[in-house]
């Protein structure tokens, strides 16, 4: 019986099914040529996030690298000393969109997983111990996610942030508040579910405590559907950040997020200047339809109403 219990010990005959059902998923996953697609996207969008300093043309928060000269120049124009062609333009500060995309993208990635992660882990943490002792302990934490999810996210966020203040943390601080009850409901509904399965009732006959029965063997069958709020959660954070940083209570203009980049370039779109709101408003867009693209296949994959 242990080791069935034991994922450590698990037999050859589970680990072989373990590995079909992993390689089913990657054979759906791959059938689907918007799915592959936007994760592709999505991997080139990390990379060109991650290694900005050294794909960028230029440091956009590089004071003495900035010449007021070149503010506001078209797509294509190169510099007034011709060593740099900026591709996307330059903005009133004379920075290159094209590396402050780059840079503000890595800001963007970084809220939206560090929030999501966050909100993840503590959600599933408050769900499962709800729907594992039931009773009083279930009621009062779902008393708190009704509240939560009572009000709109971004008042929610606004109202935080006003208490707050600016900065990359409050922000990631305010999305946690916001996304956690989301996690909380969808693993309290997954663990109802197998907390009176048989594997549950053995594990506690063998007397193992409730947290190793929770994240050893109840949270593992809760995964799936948490899989899928957290992929479709990120873009929400991403998006909501940039709302945020768009209404001026978000990011520092220091460091700029995509959503910052857009705030900036708005007051010059009536002018002409179109590029500089325009090219990072395509950067969140791709960002954040990658990343449903995957979300939404997840989603039909882990659908256990399309299981045979």
């Amino acid at each position: 019986m242990s080791s069935l219990l034991e994922p450590a010990v698990q037999p050859v005959g589970v680990r072989s099914a373990a590995a079909g059902r992993w390689r089913r998923f990657a054979a759906q996953f791959v059938s689907s040529k918007s799915a592959v697609g936007g994760l592709v996207v999505l991997v080139l969008c990390i990379a060109a996030a991650v290694f900005a300093p050294w794909l960028a043309p230029q440091n956009p928060f590089d004071l003495a690298s900035l010449d007021i000269l070149d503010a506001k120049m078209p797509p294509g124009s190169t510099n007034f000393d011709g060593t740099l062609t900026y591709w996307l333009g330059t903005d009133g500060q004379a920075r290159d969109v094209l590396s402050a995309i780059l840079y503000g993208m890595r800001i963007s990635l970084f809220v939206g997983v560090v929030s999501v992660l966050s909100a993840f882990l503590i959600g599933t943490a408050v769900g499962l111990i709800a729907a594992y002792f039931g009773g009083r302990i279930d009621a009062f934490f779902m008393r708190i996610v009704d509240m939560q999810l009572a009000f709109p996210s971004i008042l929610v966020a606004l109202v935080l942030l006003a208490m707050l203040g600016k900065g990359v943390d409050k922000v990631i601080i305010a999305l946690i508040v916001v996304q956690w009850a989301y996690f909380a409901r969808a693993a309290r509904a997954a663990a109802i579910v197998e907390r009176n399965k048989e594997y549950v009732e053995a594990a506690r006959c063998m007397a193992l405590s409730w947290h190793r029965i929770l994240w050893r063997h109840v949270f593992p069958n809760c995964i799936p559907p948490l899989m899928v709020i957290a992929t479709i959660d990120l873009a929400h954070a991403i998006a909501l950040e940039a709302t945020l940083s768009f209404l001026g209570v978000g990011v520092p203009v220091t460091e700029p997020s995509l959503g910052m980049l857009i705030s900036n370039g708005f007051e010059f779109l009536l002018s002409g200047t179109y590029w500089i709101c325009f090219f990072p408003g395509i950067a969140l867009a791709i960002v954040v339809v990658a990343i449903n693209l995957v979300g939404d296949h997840l989603r039909d994959i882990l659908n256990p109403r399309n299981e045979v």
